[in-house]
């Protein structure tokens, strides 16, 4: 294995103790990931072969279909690093760079729907339909005072399975959901968070490896790797992290 003068060969030993830089990618998010497991292409794909070239190693992608199980593959030593949204849930066991990305979270609510702002969604009643295990769950889970979080595989397929009040998810594919089902779905304005996407891996690495991943991210963001990729992606580079 070669690694460059800068990052020597115990930052790559430390982060990939198996000789191959493992990185979990959710396809599950649309933004950050597209493609099929065998061929997966996006933003993270781009991130995680790049941290591998400037490491000199070979990159593994283990592709999953949502966050939690992207996670799960870190934390099992299945992975060396994830791509997943801060937060502090997962702080405790994961070491994140800053933000590469931000996205929004948004709810959509029946066409009908007396629900117009995102603060009366909180309420007495309303049940919000959610990824299991997304930032959005997390976040939900510990900030609403009144409404009520169910969990499903997809937030928009257990809204319509079971009727709910508001189903919540990313702005991108719960704008093309709205936009397919414009007579019974409609989104509802403004985001209820922000989602930051960062790198991350775990937190018992060498503070070499964390500072590592952390100054890589933000040379890339600032270089326009970032932005060129999201472009490449089909998606806004305008979603790039400051």
């Amino acid at each position: 294995m070669t690694t460059t003068p800068d990052h020597p060969a115990h930052i790559a030993a430390d982060l990939a103790p198996t000789g191959t830089l493992r990185a979990s990618v959710n396809l599950g998010n649309p933004v950050l990931a597209q493609g099929t497991p065998d061929a997966p292409t996006g933003i993270t794909v781009d991130l995680a072969r790049e941290l591998g070239a400037r490491l000199g190693l070979p990159v593994e992608l283990l592709c999953f279909d949502a966050a939690r199980k992207s996670f799960e593959a870190m934390a099992d030593g299945r992975a060396d690093l994830c791509f997943l949204a801060v937060d502090p849930a997962r702080e405790k066991e994961v070491a994140f760079t800053a933000p590469y990305a931000v996205i929004e979270g948004v709810y959509a609510v029946p066409r009908a729907s007396a629900l117009t702002t995102v603060e009366e969604v909180d309420a007495p009643g309303v049940r919000i339909g959610v990824k299991q295990g997304s930032a959005y769950d997390l976040f939900l889970s510990r900030s609403l005072a009144h409404a009520t979080v169910v969990r499903g595989e997809e937030g928009v397929d257990v809204f319509r399975a079971e009727g709910l009040e508001a189903g919540a998810g990313i702005r991108q594919p719960m704008a093309a959901y709205a936009a397919a089902h414009p007579d019974a779905v409609r989104l509802i304005e403004g985001r209820f968070m922000e989602i930051r996407q960062a790198v991350g891996t775990t937190v018992d690495r060498l503070p070499e490896t964390v500072a590592f991943l952390r100054d890589t991210v933000e040379e890339l963001k600032a270089n326009g790797f970032v932005a060129d990729a999201l472009r490449r992606a089909g998606q806004d580079p305008a979603l790039l992290a400051p």
